[in-house]
């Protein structure tokens, strides 16, 4: 009697040990699934795309051969979207640049020529990486301006009273975009059942700035061994201004060098350019004849070279 009493304890200890963990791991994959749905291009694939929001016809284009290719492109690729504040799925973003990268290509049936019509192919498909780096620093910049502020409305939030969701909430309303939108976002999922620490986590993969990633650090930190978030965010705050300020030194006192590289690559290009409009013949044996070519193409290596060095002197981290 004894050894099936001791086996039905053990069942039902096991089963209660894999139901509790079944259910923590639901109530997981419950959470993100609906957080994901409030998230711009990381949301899953729609079954049925007659209730999704038309926002134009070159959207809707792309969404449906996102579809009927079943393009499934890497989370990376989505949060690089979302740090530039694209609104594309990561499939829709990839259609875009097949598209752009084919329509050079229909130029041959007009006559021009294959190198050409290849190498403005490239460049088609290489536009929109390059555009969203651009976003993506431009975005960035912004955010950093805006960070000092935003933990002076918190930390005097806090001073007067407010809990720190109550801070994050009039952050979100009183801020101004991008942050204000991210604090937003964080409200939401906590909202939906996320955990601060999950909430805050994704904030900082979703903007990707070393000073957020601080002030999340710092306050993940608070909320395990206590202290005054409100003084620390103050001098994390203080600490970023003068930051800042570095970093504009920096740049008024970089600013020839910066010149200085950028004459250095422009300048050649256009004598090439002004001498081919003016006499061809002159200049036509630097792509014609072999000596020509192994000249310009060391030009062209010591060129990029100068301009990397530069870059190199001039980038001063802080």
């Amino acid at each position: 009697m004894i050894p099936f009493f001791i086996a039905g304890l053990v069942f039902w200890a096991v089963f209660l040990v894999c139901y509790v963990a079944v259910s923590n791991f639901n109530k997981k994959q419950m959470i993100e699934k609906r957080i994901q749905s409030f998230v711009p291009g990381l949301e899953p694939e729609p079954e049925d795309s007659d209730g999704l929001e038309q926002v134009n016809v070159l959207q809707r284009l792309l969404q449906w051969l996102n579809q009927k290719l079943k393009l499934k492109p890497s989370r990376k690729l989505a949060l690089e979207l979302m740090r530039a504040d694209i609104h594309l799925s990561a499939g829709e973003f990839l259609v875009f640049n097949a598209l752009l990268g084919f329509i050079p290509l229909i130029l041959v049936l007009f006559g021009y020529g294959i190198e050409l019509c290849l190498l403005l192919a490239i460049g088609a498909v290489l536009a929109p990486t390059f555009f969203v780096k651009l976003r993506q620093k431009k975005r960035l910049k912004l955010v950093e301006t805006q960070l000092p502020e935003v933990l002076g409305i918190i930390a005097n939030s806090l001073k007067a009273g407010y809990s720190f969701f109550q801070a994050i909430e009039l952050v979100s309303h009183e801020a101004e975009p991008p942050l204000a939108n991210e604090f937003a976002m964080v409200n939401k999922e906590m909202n939906l059942g996320a955990t601060t620490e999950l909430a805050l986590e994704n904030m900082v993969q979703r903007v990707g700035s070393d000073d957020l990633e601080l002030v999340v650090m710092a306050v993940l930190i608070q909320r395990q061994v206590g202290g005054n978030l409100s003084a620390i965010l103050e001098s994390i705050a203080e600490t970023i201004r003068e930051r800042i300020r570095i970093r504009g030194e920096i740049k008024s006192l970089t600013a020839q060098g910066r010149i200085s590289g950028l004459i250095i690559s422009v300048l050649p290009v256009l004598i090439a350019a002004m001498i081919f409009m003016i006499n061809p013949e002159y200049i036509m044996p630097l792509f014609v004849e072999p000596l020509g070519r192994a000249m310009l193409a060391m030009g062209i290596g010591g060129q990029i070279l100068a301009v990397f060095l530069i870059n190199k002197i001039i980038n001063i981290k802080v």
